[in-house]
């Protein structure tokens, strides 16, 4: 099954998908994703979609001039099987095959007032200590590289795992969490716009820091 996929993938996918990423902070772009292929989700340097004949699996296929697969495929050989992360079933030149996982995103759970269980923190805390046990240095670890499922926590990105500098995301996370969310707006739904401005500030607040700690 797998070499079906790959042939289509290479066949058909390939050929006439058109992504660009734009900024490395932003999203890729998707420009066109030939049918019936569907978007599962766009990060900073990859986009990653699905077949409906293939729906156990996901396709992450790198934007040109964007670096990182050679890395992802280490992460996911170093991590093995583990029911918090995916698994990478192939690398070809510019994409990975990916054992797909489902459910909601922490940030859209908070979107949509869907509680979000202190089990689902519990879960990931084990899972990234067993990814520091395996050697891997977990980042970039947040609300939407997060995933309910089932009422348990899954890890839906690794691609920054082997990066060496110290990423305070989750902890911030689980701060936030443990101060805001549980507290107060477990149940309520989150504008968006919210969301979007906490975001931006975050990243300001610690690009600023960086910047002038390097100084």
């Amino acid at each position: 099954m797998i070499q079906q996929l790959i042939d289509l993938v290479e066949g058909q996918l390939l050929p006439q998908l058109q992504i660009e990423s734009i900024h490395p902070h932003d999203p890729v772009v998707v420009h066109h994703l030939p049918k019936p292929w569907k978007l599962l989700g766009a990060g900073n340097y990859a986009a990653v979609v699905t077949h409906p004949d293939f729906a156990n699996f996901a396709v992450k296929v790198y934007a040109p001039g964007r670096p990182g697969l050679e890395d992802e495929a280490e992460v996911y050989r170093r991590l093995g099987s583990h029911p918090a992360f995916s698994e990478c079933l192939h690398a070809g030149g510019s994409y990975l095959i990916l054992r797909r996982l489902t459910g909601v995103t922490l940030y859209n759970c908070i979107l949509r007032g869907i509680p979000i269980p202190r089990r689902v923190i519990h879960d990931v805390d084990e899972a990234l200590d067993y990814a520091r046990r395996k050697g891997l240095n977990p980042h970039d670890v947040h609300g939407k590289n997060v995933m309910l499922k089932d009422g348990r926590g899954i890890v839906v990105d690794v691609s920054d795992f082997l990066k060496e500098e110290p990423c305070s995301m989750w902890d911030d996370l689980k701060a936030a969490y443990d101060r805001f969310y549980f507290p107060v707006i477990r149940r309520l739904p989150v504008p968006e716009f919210l969301l979007t401005a906490v975001r931006k500030g975050y990243r300001w607040l610690n690009d600023h820091a960086r910047t002038g700690s390097d100084s």
